[in-house]
């Protein structure tokens, strides 16, 4: 049986398939300007990987921005799709970091993966992937290179701020005073690193961590959270799947509990 799930973010929208509950395929694409339009075509473009069309689906499931808009789709919350997917990859996990384009979520989670705590960043970038877009549009470095180059710092700028806007700011004045921009990538990923700590403070973590979203791409970044929280992170081998992943499974357990209470009552 077949399935799917889609997490339509600010900066990419990313559908998954499933068979059962293991991913059959993926497929991860930008936003754009209409969510609607995006989460079709990441849909479509996911069952064309698989050999599958929509008639082999049991349901869709979506999360996110408009959570399927006008289409006929099981709305699974971003926090609770975040906590069984990563439930289901790393079983011993209790907490989940989930560093998106705009914001930031951090989550408790019990033994099956059902959160009982939660926090969320405030609106100000600099705690979210945002931040990492301006930093590598002001240093001229590509999003996917800034993990690496951060890794060979030696002396890691402290940014004075906690505010991306001063922040941009601080980082050209750093640049013309001769600063590496190795180490101001890493001073940037010190600063997610520090929010993410404060986010975790507010629901009394414990247990192993998972970290998930476009910010568990950078190297850099996880290296910054792991010594600035005292633990390794458990990072999924795709962390941008998982709020799909997740909401597909969400989905699934609810048809479940619903067939056995029929049968219960019957």
């Amino acid at each position: 049986m077949f399935s799917a799930g889609i997490d339509i973010g600010s900066v990419t929208v990313k559908a998954v398939l499933l068979e059962g509950e293991d991913l059959k395929a993926y497929f991860v694409m930008a936003s754009g300007g209409d969510y609607s339009l995006a989460a079709e075509m990441a849909l479509s473009a996911a069952l064309s990987q698989a050999g599958l069309k929509r008639e082999d689906l049991s349901l869709v499931a979506a999360t996110g921005h408009d959570a399927a808009g006008e289409q006929d789709w099981q709305r699974v919350s971003e926090i609770t799709a975040q906590g069984l997917a990563l439930h289901h990859l790393f079983p011993e996990a209790r907490m989940v970091i989930d560093i998106g384009g705009q914001a930031t979520r951090v989550a408790r989670m019990d033994e099956q993966g059902h959160v009982t705590d939660f926090a969320i960043s405030e609106k100000c970038a600099a705690g979210s992937g945002r931040f990492l877009q301006i930093m590598s549009r002001v240093l001229e470095v590509p999003l996917s290179e800034m993990g690496p180059l951060s890794l060979w710092a030696k002396n890691p700028v402290r940014f004075s701020t906690g505010c991306a806007v001063f922040a941009e700011s601080e980082a050209v004045s750093r640049i013309t005073e001769g600063h590496a921009r190795e180490d101001i990538l890493a001073g940037v990923h010190l600063a997610i690193a520090v929010k993410v700590h404060s986010l975790l403070q507010r629901i009394r973590p414990e247990g192993a961590c998972g970290l998930t979203g476009g910010g568990a791409l950078d190297v850099g970044l996880v290296r910054r959270i792991e010594e600035t929280c005292g633990f390794q992170a458990l990072v999924p081998p795709e962390p941008r799947i998982t709020a799909a992943w997740g909401a597909a499974l969400a989905a699934i357990r609810r048809g479940t509990r619903e067939k056995d209470s029929e049968t219960v009552f019957k």
